[in-house]
């Protein structure tokens, strides 16, 4: 009996422990219930969502499909143009519900781009779909921006799409009043943000604008350009920006009744 133990300890102790391996995937997700039922991954630690819906009807909600550190300054935008201090989360004037996706990783976030067309989240959806109005804040290099388009007026500019075309018109007039670079994406190839499928254009009135900003547009509206600092050092060019957002949509909203 004796011997027997030791053999079964000496073949135990020679044989390496069995783990679990997560086999690796090719870069990117189709929806974000992927990434929820994904084993490999941690919410909090590689991903998170932020979310706010008031109990008073609200004619807009903001989306920041890839925030945190896939597409930078996103996440700050969302809640500013929402009514919401990005450091203090003090409300200032009138609000609107938000839902953000969040990268939260040191490096590698882009592998947890979803594409707005895969936005599956029950949250994200049950908001669009009671809202009149939807904007949807994004990221982009000037690269994506003019690849088989046109060349930018500016590097530091916002492209805006989305099937909204009176939103559209009225968020390019307030962007370009504040002294912004603003044109109309609705043609580009990818990012027209006009499919009815994108999160942004599953409200109420099947449409929304989706903006999307360079990287030099969004890296100046941070002195620190960190995840820890941006939203402590938001500089004038981010308040002016959401100022003009913040105008646009307000005077789309008094033109709608609610019936």
């Amino acid at each position: 009996m004796g011997t027997s133990r030791r053999v079964f300890l000496g073949l135990v102790a020679a044989t390496p422990l069995l783990t679990r391996v997560v086999p690796a995937r090719a870069a990117g997700y189709a929806s974000y219930s992927e990434i929820y039922r994904d084993p490999g991954l941690r919410e909090g630690v590689d991903w998170g969502r932020r979310m706010l819906r008031h109990q008073a009807f609200g004619r807009t909600v903001v989306f920041a499909p890839h925030g945190g550190g896939i597409e930078t300054g996103t996440s700050e935008l969302c809640l500013a143009v929402a009514g919401y201090h990005p450091a203090t989360l003090q409300a200032s004037g009138a609000v609107c519900d938000y839902w953000m996706f969040e990268g939260l990783r040191s490096s590698g976030n882009s592998e947890l781009h979803v594409t707005s067309t895969g936005c599956d989240d029950h949250y994200a959806q049950s908001l669009a779909a009671g809202a009149f109005n939807a904007v949807a804040l994004h990221g982009c290099t000037v690269t994506e921006a003019e690849r088989n388009w046109r060349t930018l007026p500016d590097q530091a500019c916002a492209l805006v799409g989305g099937a909204n075309a009176d939103l559209r018109g009225r968020v390019i007039s307030a962007l370009t009043g504040a002294g912004m670079s603003a044109v109309d994406a609705s043609t580009h190839p990818t990012l027209d943000g006009g499919d009815p499928d994108n999160i942004v254009n599953r409200t109420l009135l099947d449409a929304g604008v989706q903006v999307e900003m360079t990287t030099p547009l969004r890296g100046g509206m941070f002195t620190t350009n960190t995840a820890a600092q941006r939203k402590n050092t938001t500089t004038q060019l981010f308040w002016d920006f959401v100022g003009a957002m913040r105008s646009a949509v307000a005077g789309l909203e008094a033109t709608q009744e609610i019936l």
